[in-house]
């Protein structure tokens, strides 16, 4: 069996480098996500000193009483901010609810862009002076970088540079702190009931910033699941459904899991904070022209990102 190509790339070459070297990120990229699916990224721009004190805070506001929590919680917003109780999220087609809360930060939108009327408001956790200024920048600066990832795509793709730009400025996107937590009584839990069980992610890309454990697994083309090691310091990056119908499957959005951890280690936490880069809800995902013909026939309905991410988040059951 072939080794995944899965490269580690460095940003960094790409946003400040020659024509040269943005030709070739761009190449590494689009065949790491026609093979692996994913790649990691340095030179992203994130210091450890602020993705120490990203999860500082989102560990301090998991281990809040579970009264206060629900203080933020908002069930008409189906999950899209503010915290999102355990046995809420069930992955496409399972029938346990993942084993995991979170909470959910959205786009601020600051330049007077009307699309602003489309977004609720943040929830300010009240509790936790430092935990909405740390997650805004760590959301603006994940959604910069993604913004380069997609222009390096669009270059793959032939497509102009630009391509994405209007669509992800003032995207729907949401930074998600996650608690995969403890399991304390393994034997009385569903036998299918996994912290994250096989899915693939609703928007573009998905950038990661490395979980505080291990039980990350990705699903490569030869249909094996691979385990990812957790890294503070690096970004791992997965493409998501609405890019692969854009593509017409020419780039194949990412199937992962999040496996329980050895029964020694089951009553510790996991955390991990990915950023799930959407376009606005306007942008067409119909297949681009270039990527259908005799040998790939256009496999997907055309539609807007705003109603796919409304049919996904029914399916998954954050919204009736």
């Amino acid at each position: 069996m072939s080794t995944p190509y899965i490269p580690c790339l460095d940003l960094g070459s790409y946003i400040n480098g020659s024509a040269e070297e943005r030709k070739k990120f761009s190449d590494e990229l689009g065949k790491a996500f026609n093979d692996s699916g994913f790649v990691t990224i340095t030179n992203h721009g994130l210091s450890q000193q602020l993705i120490d004190k990203l999860y500082e805070n989102i560990k301090a506001a998991f281990s809040l009483p579970v009264e206060t929590k629900r203080k933020y919680e908002k069930p008409e917003l189906a999950g899209q901010r503010g915290y999102t109780s355990a046995g809420k999220e069930t992955a496409k087609g399972a029938k346990t609810p993942d084993l995991k809360e979170f909470w959910q930060i959205g786009q601020e939108v600051t330049d007077g862009d009307p699309v602003k009327n489309e977004y609720p408001d943040n929830e300010v956790l009240e509790e936790l002076p430092e935990f909405n200024a740390v997650t805004g920048e760590i959301y603006k600066k994940l959604e910069e970088n993604g913004t380069h990832l997609l222009r390096a795509i669009a270059t793959y793709l032939e497509l102009p540079i630009n391509y994405f730009d209007k669509h992800v400025h003032n995207g729907n996107s949401i930074l998600r702190g996650i608690h995969y937590f403890p399991i304390e009584n393994p034997e009385i839990i569903p036998d299918d009931a996994v912290r994250a069980g096989a899915h693939e992610d609703i928007n573009l890309i998905t950038l990661l910033i490395g979980a505080s454990a291990d039980g990350l697994e990705v699903l490569t083309r030869s249909n094996e699941w691979l385990p990812i090691k957790a890294h503070h310091t690096d970004i791992v990056v997965n493409v998501g459904d609405m890019l692969q119908r854009l593509t017409n499957n020419k780039l194949k959005s990412t199937t992962h899991r999040v496996v329980n951890p050895p029964r020694e280690l089951m009553k510790t936490s996991r955390f991990s904070v990915p950023f799930f880069l959407h376009p606005r809800s306007d942008m067409d995902l119909t297949s681009l022209p270039s990527t259908i013909d005799a040998e790939h026939p256009k496999v997907y309905s055309d539609m807007t990102a705003g109603e796919y991410l409304d049919e996904r988040l029914r399916e998954i059951g954050l919204k009736k």
